[in-house]
């Protein structure tokens, strides 16, 4: 396999369906096409679970003290939505493109019921929700044959969700299969954390104290703080604090609310000290922000 040529392809694939069929995306349950023609600086980002290939361009992510990187040989994993700051780099001339793959949780316990106890499979379940992997030749060739059915509404509903299913069984068979594997897994630490971050992303305009949370999930204050950690590096207060602001970005992006009204709405009873902290966050006032984006900047 020539695997710049191929990466090529689909990535001229990913800009053709992005500049002339925006509504193909919706032909493949879990499927989302990635398309920017322009370098982003380091910002945060919030990312739903799922995997991210790109074909062409990078992006390198931040989390803590750790920095993942994925281009067109390497794809990232999450297994919980995560807030963390992402760096772009891409052009007119080379644009960024890729696809990401939503993880559908019980499509994965059905493809691991028919995997069963094969020898094979030997991954481990881990317990952070961020990883980065080599993209194989398995996996871009299922991208290959993935994206040549989006071409065709019928070849894409009836095709379409084999060969995402395909995609993750290679996962799973990697490096990454133990986190997959910690996605449905009941009884572990991760799914009382996932179930945390699940509460938190159905109620974050309420009043979440870490000590309500951590008795949800039968935890101890410390140990919810530590497993918290572990799957998402950073505390319980700082993920919500992020939440909201993310969802107060996204109701004044979208729905045109103002910064008052969208901190009303997620939870805050103070709109100065959510100016406040939407700045620190991200590093302008919300007026600012939303002049930036309408900008295209």
């Amino acid at each position: 396999m020539n695997r710049e040529a191929v990466c090529d392809r689909l990535a001229q694939q990913v800009t053709t369906l992005m500049t002339q069929r925006k509504h193909v995306q919706a032909t493949i349950p879990d499927v989302s096409l990635i398309f920017v023609d322009a370098p982003c600086a380091r910002r945060p980002v919030m990312y739903q679970q799922g995997i991210v290939i790109l074909f062409r361009g990078r992006k390198t992510g931040y989390l803590g003290d750790k920095i993942f990187h994925y281009d067109p040989t390497r794809y990232l994993m999450l297994t919980v939505p995560l807030p963390f700051e992402c760096e772009t780099f891409a052009s007119p001339q080379e644009p960024l493109a890729g696809i990401s793959l939503r993880v559908n949780s019980l499509k994965l316990q059905d493809l691991l019921m028919d995997i069963g106890d094969d020898s094979i499979f030997k991954s481990q379940p881990m317990s952070s929700g961020i990883h980065s992997a080599d993209l194989t030749e398995e996996m871009l060739c299922a991208a290959e044959r993935l994206l040549d059915v989006m071409s065709n509404p019928r070849d894409a509903r009836v095709l379409g969700p084999q060969l995402v299913r395909e995609m993750l069984y290679y996962v799973l068979l990697g490096p990454c299969g133990g986190a997959l594997l910690t996605m449905v897994s009941r009884q572990t630490q991760f799914s009382q954390i996932a179930r945390a971050l699940h509460r938190i992303e159905s109620h974050y305009a309420e009043n979440l104290s870490v000590e309500l949370l951590a008795s949800e999930v039968n935890m101890s204050v410390s140990a919810f703080h530590h497993n918290f950690k572990a799957v998402t590096s950073t505390s319980p207060l700082q993920y919500l604090k992020s939440y909201r602001l993310h969802q107060a970005r996204t109701l004044m992006l979208y729905e045109g609310l103002k910064a008052s009204a969208a901190a009303i709405r997620v939870g805050y009873e103070s709109a100065s000290q959510f100016s406040r902290e939407f700045k620190r966050y991200f590093g302008v006032t919300p007026g600012e922000e939303m002049l930036r984006v309408r900008q295209g900047g």
